[in-house]
């Protein structure tokens, strides 16, 4: 049975990730602040605040003393606002990257020796459609993005001699958390500046994700796909 590790597993993407593998028969571990409504014997949680690095080297001991190998690492948790670049507290802006890069780097560290033992080992990270079109007022959750951007192409090829691959889906806005403070006209803007002006959905990320852990796309790493023609 394949396994999948996914962070920020308790609501929205995350959530619709770790149902969608679960329908498709994966063993899914899952790690987010809040515990998820999921009850099925093939989901194992951890409850950490991915902030925290010694709460997120526990749960990698954790694994590396469960299991024998790690088939995909879906780098999904993420936070962010819509606030000028002048009124952004630091504490914020630490937030952020602590959460938006720092967490996915570490982790994916940690999985590293797990993803080795897998035969079509994945890495997927999450960007967003806000670094393109370098968006006012996002300056911060941006940059933490393109950090994952840049992060990824690298690592793609430091990791690629062990046949992991390493990519990243950057999505257009989804109605999810995630956005719910940024107002509705400034999203319908962002929406007609895509090639397919309409919002985007869990399953449009899901089906880019079914196709970058697909076997058959063992030669496709270092990439960062835009969902909805944004670039």
């Amino acid at each position: 049975m394949p396994r999948v590790l996914i962070t920020g597993c308790s609501r929205g993407l995350g959530r619709g990730l770790v149902d969608h593998f679960l329908s498709a028969g994966w063993s899914v571990y899952g790690c987010s602040r809040s515990l998820p409504d999921v009850t099925s014997p093939s989901f194992t949680h951890y409850q950490i605040d991915l902030t925290h690095s010694d709460q997120l080297m526990g749960m990698i001991q954790m694994l590396r003393r469960s299991l024998s190998s790690l088939d995909v690492l879906i780098n999904n948790a993420g936070s962010g606002s819509m606030s000028p670049f002048v009124l952004q507290p630091a504490g914020r802006v630490r937030e952020m990257f602590d959460l938006n890069f720092h967490a996915a780097t570490q982790i994916t560290q940690g999985c590293t020796r797990l993803l080795r033992g897998s035969k079509h080992p994945r890495v997927i990270n999450f960007s967003t459609v806000a670094v393109p079109y370098r968006l006012a007022g996002e300056s911060i959750y941006s940059a933490s993005k393109a950090a994952i951007e840049q992060w990824t192409r690298v690592v793609a090829h430091e990791l690629g001699p062990w046949g992991i691959t390493v990519n990243a889906l950057g999505p257009t806005p989804i109605r999810t958390e995630l956005i719910r403070g940024v107002p509705e006209d400034k999203l319908e803007l962002l929406i007609q500046r895509q090639a397919i002006r309409r919002w985007g959905t869990i399953s449009d990320v899901i089906n880019a994700v079914d196709f970058l852990v697909r076997p058959q796309s063992s030669f496709i790493t270092g990439q960062v796909i835009y969902l909805g023609g944004a670039g």
